[in-house]
């Protein structure tokens, strides 16, 4: 009887063990979160705006979960001024890996100052990436606007 205690003992820890084993594999794998592979802000990325005219953006975007929203923002580093805040999702929702390219304008009115410009990845798992960028707005011939450029 004993000999026979011991082999159910082993018997239920086995089994025990091959469940615990078992649930572990059913977990779904994780997903890499977005990655934005370097932000490109202003015509030569020379991170300069001028009033009236438009700002150049460009990032490379790797995202497994596949993309769900990019935001932009932009507010300046102190005091009043210009503030931008906008969700992209034509073009790039459901991509995996994309070249964010975006011509913002930027008001004629806008003040000169130093901005700060945040772009953030949104995957459809829920995960994030971020890049920050300083931006300059400076006074100037506006050369680089909309209808200048040939891209």
């Amino acid at each position: 009887m004993n000999k026979q205690n011991k082999h159910f003992i082993y018997i239920l820890f086995g089994f025990i063990f091959f469940v615990v084993a078992a649930c572990d594999k059913d977990e779904t794998p994780a997903v890499d979160k977005p990655l934005i592979e370097s932000l490109e802000v202003g015509h030569d990325n020379d991170r300069t705006a001028h009033p009236g005219s438009d700002l150049h953006l460009d990032a490379p975007i790797l995202a497994p979960g596949g993309i769900a929203s990019i935001t932009l923002e932009i507010h300046p580093e102190s005091g009043d001024g210009w503030t931008f805040e906008q969700v992209f999702t034509d073009g790039y929702e459901g991509l995996k890996n994309a070249d964010f390219h975006e011509h913002i304008d930027v008001p004629a009115d806008a003040a000169e100052g130093e901005y700060h410009l945040h772009l953030t990845v949104t995957d459809q798992t829920g995960q994030t990436a971020e890049a920050e960028s300083h931006l300059h707005i400076v006074a100037g011939e506006g050369d680089h606007d909309d209808h200048d450029h040939d891209h």
